[in-house]
């Protein structure tokens, strides 16, 4: 079942209130956006953060931290390599209807919220990574390339090439090339 949650990592309301008590686990800020990486099916420390860039690695890694003294998180060492395995327990797949509706939530009243400088290509190539069947591609390699232009100026992420290499056991994704350099298609593992 997982052990309960035993207090929280942020400052507490101070109230004996069952809405107060999940907020202080996940209310924090950028923990809604760790839940949604691990539900999508981030496992590792690397894949949990490509989801939220913006996030320092130090501030990710307290988060997880957090996470795992609150039994919303476990975590286990990589077999042979640095690391560390994350997954969610029962108490952390419930956030699963919670996440979904606010994401619906905010497709809905916080759309008109969203500027050009919001979008990340990164971000982009991850969440069409994470969702493709690759039981529908055929059975050699396909590479597909995406060529992102446009944006502000300093939207740096929004803009390049991006390739997937795909193949029906893996997809893998590798970020825009700069000028100069020879764009190569990401090389299935």
């Amino acid at each position: 079942m997982g052990r309960p949650y035993s207090g929280p990592t942020m400052r507490g309301y101070g109230q004996f209130c069952p809405v107060a008590k999940a907020a202080e686990v996940f209310a924090e800020r950028w923990t809604p956006l760790v839940l949604r990486e691990l539900l999508s099916g981030g496992r590792r420390f690397g894949q949990i953060h490509q989801g939220v860039p913006l996030m320092s690695r130090t501030l990710l890694a307290q988060r997880l931290r957090g996470l795992e003294d609150a039994g919303i998180v476990t975590s286990e060492p990589l077999v042979g390599g640095r690391g560390r395995q994350y997954r969610l327990t029962a108490a952390g797949e419930e956030f699963r209807e919670i996440i979904e509706a606010l994401g619906k939530w905010g497709q809905r009243w916080a759309r008109r919220a969203i500027g050009p400088d919001d979008f990340d290509g990164g971000l982009l190539m991850g969440d069409i990574h994470r969702r493709l069947d690759t039981g529908r591609l055929p059975l050699r390699r396909v590479v597909v390339r995406f060529d992102l232009r446009g944006g502000p100026p300093r939207a740096t992420r929004a803009r390049g090439t991006w390739w997937l290499g795909l193949s029906t056991f893996a997809a893998v994704r590798q970020p825009p090339h700069r000028r100069g350099a020879t764009p190569e298609p990401a090389a299935a593992p």
